[in-house]
């Protein structure tokens, strides 16, 4: 169900995206850093208000498309895994399994409680998925 959460969140960002179509993006970006009460000239809400400026609707479509293909991977992957497909399995060990490079980069970076979580979690996902397509492989003897 949380891989399908993930699915949702995402159809509804690439949506999003579509609204701000022939819009001023970095007013709209402005407008969001306001509504969360972050501070501008922090790091990460200047990056975005500097992505923000500089968008333009070709890449807002380009976002919105992999926003999409992302969703679209997710409810797949749910297909697979509420109706007990191997396939569904696979795609859960592979897509997990795609983030735990970044995470241990991360990490080494800076050690933070939540990037050892999300790495423990992440990891144990990834483990579990291919315990069970282990067990479940097809045994030639």
């Amino acid at each position: 169900m949380f891989e399908a959460l993930k699915g949702a969140i995402a159809l509804l960002a690439g949506f999003g995206l579509t609204r701000l179509l022939h819009r001023d993006v970095a007013h709209a970006a402005h407008a969001l850093i306001d509504r969360l009460h972050l501070d501008a000239t922090r790091k990460f809400p200047h990056i975005f208000l500097e992505l923000a400026e500089n968008m333009n609707d070709a890449q807002l479509w380009a976002l919105a498309a992999l926003a999409l293909a992302y969703a679209l991977l997710r409810f797949v992957e749910v297909y697979g895994l509420w109706f007990q497909h191997r396939w569904g399995q696979w795609i859960a060990a592979l897509s997990g399994g795609i983030y735990v490079p970044v995470e241990i980069y991360e990490l080494a970076r800076s050690i933070t409680w939540i990037k050892v979580s999300a790495l423990l979690l992440n990891a144990a996902v990834v483990a579990y998925m291919c315990y069970t397509l282990w067990r479940r492989a097809p045994r030639r003897d």
